[in-house]
């Protein structure tokens, strides 16, 4: 059984990490934003203070594996995140499968016919695939 409360969802990119929260109740996976990118010691402090500001109880992220089922680089550098932010965070962190998440968001903002296509937003709706696809496995 998982820990009760809010859980935060990660999509790490290079240039942003897209950043997505759920309900305390685990039932709704909502985008909240992203951060740009500055290198590990202030993205890993800048997702701690997220999860210190939202009462977070589990982080989760995103873990780009090919469809092959192979490690690249994408997947070594959110591998090394998740291991940094455990060290910082005192909740859980995982990692979630998030192959075709990014195709997925933009596909998903088109037919919603939303006009912020931007990198930014689809960031943001990958995270909530991420964090989606996780609550539903738990």
């Amino acid at each position: 059984m998982l820990p009760a409360g809010r859980v935060l969802g990660l999509d790490v990119g290079e240039v942003r990490i897209g950043v997505a929260l759920s309900d305390p109740e685990r039932r709704v996976a909502l985008p909240v934003g992203t951060i740009t990118v500055a290198g590990a010691p202030h993205d890993l402090r800048a997702v701690a203070k997220l999860v210190a500001e939202h009462g977070v109880a589990e982080v989760v992220v995103g873990h780009p594996i090919s469809l092959a089922g192979e490690r690249g680089q994408a997947a070594v550098r959110a591998e090394e995140f998740a291991d940094g932010l455990r060290a910082i965070v005192e909740v859980p962190v995982h990692l979630q499968d998030e192959r075709l998440t990014t195709r997925e968001a933009e596909r998903d903002l088109r037919a919603a016919g939303s006009g912020r296509r931007t990198r930014q937003a689809v960031d943001q709706a990958a995270a909530a695939l991420i964090l989606r696809a996780f609550l539903e496995r738990h």
